[in-house]
């Protein structure tokens, strides 16, 4: 698999669509810290780590709607392995005027887009969720 991480966003967003409630994804330390980042800002219900039936880590995320709706609307990868997103903290975008979250990796963690302009951070931005 050459992108974890658009893999991940993309069977986030096929599930929304058919409406399921959870969905398992391969596991790895970076996409349970974009998890945890989804979760701090309510885009989820949360994860929990499992094994899968062919015995590798796996992570099953619990999806959120309201009102029948699924919670995230748009998920988006930034940066991607042929073009890679670098920002600086000031430099760093407001996802529709800040209704929605960019998630960055920094130095300092993976963390949303105003904890990394708190922080004073920037880094590689990983995708956009509104």
């Amino acid at each position: 698999m050459t992108d974890p991480i658009a893999d991940m966003l993309t069977r986030i967003r096929n599930s929304q669509l058919r409406g399921k409630s959870t969905v398992m994804t391969p596991g790895s330390k970076l996409r349970a810290w974009v998890l945890d980042v989804l979760a701090d800002e309510g885009y989820i219900r949360g994860y929990e780590k499992t094994t899968g039936a062919d015995g590798h880590p796996a992570i099953e995320i619990s999806l959120k709607y309201y009102e029948g709706e699924p919670v995230i609307r748009e998920l988006k990868r930034v940066s991607k392995p042929g073009r890679r997103v670098y920002m600086a903290a000031q430099d760093l975008p407001s996802v529709r005027q800040g209704l929605g979250v960019s998630i960055v990796s920094t130095p300092r963690g993976v963390m949303s887009d105003a904890s990394a302009r708190a922080a004073n951070v920037g880094g590689e931005v990983l995708c956009t969720v509104f």
